[in-house]
């Protein structure tokens, strides 16, 4: 089973809430299931941000999730979904690098960040999100702090990453799988392609 049919399988088990279909729908319009993770870090790869998805759901449900205090359809959505404001984010090029072995010039694959769309990096995740279903309180807030002190408001210390933190244990939880997944796990799939 590939990333995407993995993908795809948690969350038409584990979503059900109103909106769900239309908002599965509306991805596959996209290019989520095709586009990297990142441009040069991790799952930077055809595939990648589907890779990284599921990679952060196994880790969530592996080491984070609590049967007498989580929610199943809450961490699906968040893990899956986190990184939605990615879709339609990325544009492939080529450009010349030089083979080390050979000495020669080649034309190499590469992603750069072509954002039609500027909203921010988490709040864009929950604003797209959200045309389609509604997030619980937690959910969004989870999402939208997920990238934690790495996220651009959140430098110079801000009260409202920490309140959120100490208020909804599911952000920690999606922060902490998101970093575990793209540093530990995801580790090796840093190229558009491998030779």
């Amino acid at each position: 089973m590939g990333y995407k049919e993995e993908f795809e399988a948690i969350y038409l088990e584990k979503i059900k809430r109103d909106g769900a279909a239309e908002l599965l729908s509306w991805l596959n319009s996209t290019d989520f299931f095709t586009a990297p993770a990142s441009t040069k870090f991790h799952c930077a790869c055809l595939g990648g941000l589907v890779q990284h998805s599921v990679s952060v759901y196994r880790v969530m449900m592996e080491k984070h999730f609590d049967p007498a205090a989580d929610n199943e359809e809450s961490f699906a959505i968040c893990a899956l979904l986190h990184d939605v404001c990615k879709a339609q984010f990325y544009k492939k090029g080529t450009r010349n690098v030089k083979n080390e072995e050979t000495g020669a010039w080649e034309k190499r694959p590469y992603y750069s960040i072509e954002d039609s769309y500027p909203y921010g990096h988490g709040e864009k995740s929950v604003f797209l999100i959200e045309r389609f279903l509604r997030l619980k309180t937690s959910e969004a807030i989870a999402i939208r702090w997920h990238m934690g002190g790495f996220d651009d408001s959140a430098k110079g210390g801000s009260f409202a990453i920490s309140q959120a933190y100490e208020k909804y244990p599911i952000a920690v939880k999606l922060h902490l799988s998101d970093l575990e997944s793209t540093y530990l796990r995801e580790k090796g799939t840093s190229a558009i392609h491998r030779k």
